[in-house]
């Protein structure tokens, strides 16, 4: 069975759960526990970011690369136009939308996360010790701040990601209003890594994501609450009700196995 090592909470490791389950492949969900080593996977996949998939002696990293991996391994139900014009937009939406929703997605949540608590450690995985936790807990908001400036997720940044994402979302949403998805009349890479990385912005409800139950259709004030782009988050979740799957199976490796139990998200 493919196997998928990620973290529940990445946005790039949802693009690949919405790809495999678009493409009705079974997988094994292997959770990273967050931490402060990174050498197990590093041994695996030669680097230290989530998604990584295990397919038998293969090992694919980089979210793209995995699409690209599934799309030529399982043909059935295709991700890529085959006419050059369409390939071409689907190629680079699908490139557009990891260099623009996903980082300016995970700035914009970082942000939201700084100003919140008891939003911070809800989203720690059960596993996560109750010390880090009330760590995570105590820090002021004004100090992470502070601390993210020097890292790219200060004040200042988290302003200008949700500029960028205003912008984005007005976008995506002018396009769906004309036609049924991004590039042609059926589901690509471009629709599954729009919908997929969107994932912080605006968490889907039902039980596609191991999250508290409060949190499910919850998102990043002023972008997942806005009416505006409400038509494209009622296009996501339509994508989702058709091809994402629930929860699925899912394992946290057990302590002093092979498998990591830490990681950087991607």
């Amino acid at each position: 069975m493919l196997e998928l090592y990620q973290f529940e909470l990445s946005q790039y490791s949802e693009k690949i759960r919405l790809i495999l389950d678009y493409k009705g492949l079974d997988y094994r969900k292997i959770e990273v526990v967050p931490g402060v080593g990174q050498f197990e996977l590093f041994r695996l996949s030669g680097q230290a970011k989530v998604p990584v998939l295990k397919d038998g002696d293969t090992i694919i990293a980089d979210s793209t690369e995995i699409a690209l991996y599934l799309d030529r391994k399982f043909p059935e139900k295709p991700l890529i136009p085959t006419d050059p014009v369409l390939r071409g937009r689907c190629l680079l939406m699908e490139e557009w939308a990891d260099e623009s929703i996903g980082l300016k997605g995970r700035t914009a949540f970082i942000g939201a996360l700084n100003q919140n608590p008891q939003f911070r450690t809800s989203l720690l995985p059960k596993e996560t010790p109750g010390l880090l936790k009330n760590l995570v807990s105590a820090v002021p908001g004004d100090m992470l701040d502070l601390l993210g400036t020097g890292i790219g997720f200060g004040g200042e940044a988290v302003k200008e990601a949700l500029r960028g994402l205003h912008q984005d979302l007005e976008a995506l949403t002018l396009i769906l209003q004309h036609q049924p998805y991004l590039v042609t009349d059926h589901p690509t890479l471009a629709d599954l890594a729009v919908a997929g990385l969107s994932m912080i912005l605006k968490f889907p409800g039902d039980g596609y994501l191991k999250i508290p139950q409060g949190l499910k259709g919850k998102g990043i004030p002023g972008l997942g609450d806005n009416s505006a782009y409400a038509p494209f988050f009622e296009w996501r979740d339509r994508l989702y009700q058709q091809y994402r799957k629930s929860g699925g199976d899912f394992s946290t490796p057990a302590q002093g196995s092979s498998n990591p139990t830490t990681i950087t998200i991607e």
